[in-house]
């Protein structure tokens, strides 16, 4: 019987926070990718240990896997002031033409009229004008010089490089293996991880069986990766996230509701983009805009029945959205099971599945 206080400890940051084992943060994800382990629980007690390249035998036909196809940037740039001071800068979002969100160190020392250049080793140098502080972020808004011949895309991948989480420090990941397979638009600055275990055999083998696919598009950025800091998590606010869910997407997911399948998020931020979309007109229908939904336990999904996802950062607005799925205590649970079993964790690591009702194996 579940403790009436569980509903209150929900609410606070310190309630969300588990110790991990250092050497449990992978540092490399696992060739193939479909080789990780995959966790598979449902929603009331059950759960059983299986590896990603199975998802086909967990799932049924009718099912619609809904995935992110954002494409990451190469968003972190290096470049000094005019006083040859070192700057680096992470790109966030694209506000108007060249005009970019950017987090930027030394922070303190980057002021409003402040010029950075950034080099490449074959390349002039590229540069930018801070013209704002972002009070919400504490961040700086650039404005690039763009000459006309080039597209701004194009001076990325000569001057930028992929922004790896900070917790990997492995020298042998690849930029390419921080990107899913199926990445289309790009925009992100941070990989929907959930989505790095599948491979192109595993996708055919899922429609050979009658799962379907369905894409939105999320761009990740400061919304999904900033840490939560006020103890009580309903007063924390999101960042918006740029969201596109398609009318071909809507019109998937309305004829596999109708026909009785069940909606399978790849990844938290697909459940932020339905979610976010539907939360604009009470049900959902085709959107393209931005989202702050935040989704922590007690909130009632409208779109999303299962969900894919990794493993999570204590403390993090993710562990809150899965929380929500399963309960916060039974998800500590599970993730202490994971632990004990050595089990990889974060963007490179292991992954579970979370379905809507008893898993019968």
């Amino acid at each position: 019987m579940s403790n009436p206080n569980d509903s209150k400890r929900d609410q606070f940051l310190s309630s969300y926070h588990y110790e991990l084992p250092p050497e449990l943060i992978a540092q490399t994800p696992l060739t193939p990718r479909d080789s990780s382990r995959l966790l598979v629980a449902d929603s009331t007690t059950t759960h059983a240990h299986s590896i990603f390249a199975n998802l086909p035998e967990w799932l049924l036909p009718g099912d619609l896997l809904v995935l992110n196809n954002t494409s990451v940037i190469p968003a972190r740039l290096q470049g000094y002031k005019s006083t040859g001071a070192a700057v680096e800068v992470l790109l966030l979002e694209e506000q108007q033409p060249h005009c970019w969100l950017a987090l930027v160190k030394p922070g303190k020392r980057i002021q409003p009229g402040n010029q950075i250049w950034f080099e490449s080793p074959s390349k002039p140098p590229l540069s930018a004008t801070v013209i704002a502080r972002d009070e919400g972020t504490g961040g700086r808004w650039l404005q690039f010089e763009v000459p006309e011949e080039k597209n701004f895309w194009q001076l990325l991948e000569e001057y930028g490089q992929m922004p790896l989480p900070p917790y990997i420090t492995s020298s042998a990941s690849q930029p390419s293996q921080y990107q899913t397979i199926y990445a289309q638009q790009p925009g992100a600055v941070a990989a929907p991880t959930a989505g790095l275990h599948f491979t192109e055999e595993l996708l055919q083998q899922l429609q050979q069986q009658g799962i379907g696919q369905a894409h939105v598009t999320l761009h990740v950025g400061l919304g999904t990766f900033r840490p939560v800091e006020a103890e009580k998590i309903t007063t924390h606010k999101m960042h918006q996230e740029w969201v596109e869910v398609s009318p071909q997407t809507v019109e998937q997911i309305e004829q596999t509701k109708a026909a009785g399948g069940r909606i399978i998020a790849v990844g938290t931020t697909v459940v932020r983009a339905l979610e976010g979309a539907a939360a604009e007109k009470g049900f959902l229908a085709p959107f393209c805009g931005k989202t702050d939904l935040f989704i922590y336990p007690g909130y009632r999904r409208r779109v999303v029945d299962g969900l894919i996802t990794n493993f999570h950062l204590p403390g993090s607005s993710l562990l809150m959205l899965v929380s929500a799925f399963v309960g916060r205590e039974r998800l500590l649970e599970l993730y202490q099971d994971a632990i004990a079993r050595q089990y990889r964790f974060y963007s490179f690591g292991d992954a579970m599945l979370i379905l809507p009702e008893a898993t019968g194996r």
